[in-house]
């Protein structure tokens, strides 16, 4: 077998099938700063009701708290694996820390929701770097064979995010005030910058490369304008308003323009070539389709349960909880196995999990039960733990050392452009039903505001909110139709265990 790539006399030896202390010690740091990113990206959520109230601004101009923070997000993962070919993992891994932790301090000190925004996009500026960032550190860390393993470390984060973040947010601003939602990432971005300036191995960045500054100004902006117009959609219910065209339709055109511009340039801002590389190319396809129907499911429930139910966004929260519980029990089991045996069954097990669990939420009512809701949602974080970070894995574990900067960015653009499609997609379907059921929308608003139900028979409200659950299951089949497809690609995921690539300027196909 090939010795992989030497990463430097400090780093972890990969050559070892082991997960000794210092890939561990790796994986930690990098998990550290993960959690602090992905949770920032959901603790904001429960926060929305108290910006409006201290800032007196509308809904539309607090939601660019979140907005502004994902496209900041977005639109610096373009030139996150040129950065760190150029200035090395550690470095930049340590600036995007400092970063977020500026912006974080900052948003606990805003003064308006003018300035909040502003610093949410200095945050995400930051935060958008430590994702692909720590996927390239601890690739090199782990070596192909071990690549899996780490990789399930890393999604740990990616699983309690969405699950701890309206659960956190709650208990600050209860408990605190809405200002240690920011300032809760002092302390722990401290603590991650210490420990990653003492575990991480030094750098050995490349000779310089000329910086593609035409492919940034195509690729950055193209991105973060399609974001921006796909993610205006559930605020407008409908593509066709013209703030969802026009920003998606220029940034369409300018990503395109940056497929050509790659394809002709030596050192493109990303390498579309690296697509020449056939497990890659199965493993976009199946992250792009499992994305779309696994993040537009994430963005259903939570309505559901707040809309129909009538749940606070903490009680949300919990009862999402067995999800991530589901995931974390296949999660380091499927880790192993992918070193073993490949990616490719494992996620076709994952994926078949994910669609089962989804078709139980075909049937909802306005009165499903808790348990069998519980127990759809286990499932599906059974599938969960099988799934994503193996399909990471199968992306990047038959790239060069030289190639997985670029590889794990291109990756991080797939699943932050699918994710945001998946959720406009799925609004833009339950929103054409509910629209249609006046009585529908009258009986969800009575769960946010009683008094409107007040003069209106309860067998109105009840029927008003049956319709509304209709609506909700009716959209579930859309995910499940997208969950099964994903069987297609996957099928082509690679079947044997990893082999350390030859570090050469030839790709390997």
């Amino acid at each position: 077998m090939t010795k992989p790539p030497d990463i430097g006399a400090t780093g972890p030896d990969p050559t070892t099938d082991k997960l000794d202390a210092a890939v561990l010690k790796v994986a930690g740091v990098v998990v550290l700063g993960a959690v602090m990113s992905i949770l920032d990206i959901t603790v904001v959520t429960v926060a929305i009701p108290t910006f409006m109230h201290e800032f007196q601004a509308s809904v539309e101009v607090v939601a660019w708290t979140m907005t502004g923070y994902t496209l900041a997000l977005a639109s610096v993962i373009p030139m996150t694996g040129w950065a760190a070919d150029r200035f090395g993992t550690k470095r930049l891994y340590m600036a995007a820390l400092t970063f977020f932790i500026l912006g974080s301090v900052l948003c606990s000190m805003a003064w308006s929701i003018e300035s909040l925004i502003a610093f949410r996009v200095l945050q995400g500026i930051g935060g958008g770097m430590l994702m692909p960032l720590g996927m390239t550190i601890m690739t090199h860390a782990a070596g192909p064979q071990r690549i899996g393993r780490v990789m399930a470390v890393l999604g740990v984060p990616m699983l309690l995010g969405p699950i701890c973040g309206p659960i956190l947010g709650g208990w600050l601003i209860d408990s605190f005030s809405w200002h240690w939602i920011f300032l809760i990432n002092l302390p722990l971005g401290l603590l991650a910058l210490v420990l990653a300036f003492i575990v991480f191995p030094s750098d050995k960045p490349k000779p310089s490369e000329s910086f593609d500054f035409v492919g940034m100004l195509l690729a950055s902006p193209g991105l973060a304008l399609f974001l921006f117009g796909v993610s205006s959609i559930p605020e407008k219910g409908t593509v066709l308003a013209a703030r969802v065209l026009i920003p998606a339709i220029i940034g369409a055109v300018l990503l395109v323009l940056f497929v050509f511009h790659a394809l002709r340039t030596e050192h493109p801002l990303i390498d579309i070539r690296l697509f020449a590389n056939s497990s890659l190319r199965s493993a976009v396809l199946t992250m792009s389709l499992f994305a779309i129907a696994f993040f537009g499911a994430g963005f259903l429930l939570p309505n559901y349960l707040q809309q129909v139910r009538g749940e606070t966004a903490f009680d949300t929260g919990l009862l999402l909880a067995p999800q991530g519980i589901g995931a974390m029990l296949t999660m380091p089991v499927a880790g192993f196995l992918v070193d073993k045996i490949g990616p490719g069954k494992i996620v076709m097990f994952g994926v078949t999990f994910i669609t089962i669990g989804l078709a139980g939420f075909t049937q909802l009512h306005a009165d499903t039960s808790y348990l069998l809701i519980g127990g759809a949602l286990f499932v599906m974080g059974l599938g969960m733990g099988c799934t994503m970070m193996p399909v990471m894995t199968a992306a990047i574990q038959t790239l060069t050392h030289s190639q997985v900067a670029r590889g794990s960015t291109l990756m991080n653009i797939i699943n932050q452009t699918a994710a945001s499609i998946g959720t406009a997609t799925m609004s833009v379907v339950l929103a054409a039903q509910i629209n249609d059921h006046p009585e529908a929308m009258l009986g969800m608003a009575s769960k946010a505001k009683p008094e409107l139900a007040q003069g209106v028979p309860e067998s109105v409200i009840a029927d008003g909110l049956e319709l509304a659950a209709t609506a909700f299951s009716n959209t579930y089949w859309v995910t499940v139709i997208l969950a099964a497809l994903t069987l297609i690609p996957a099928f082509f995921l690679p079947r044997t265990k990893p082999k350390a690539p030859v570090d050469t300027d030839t790709l390997m196909v």
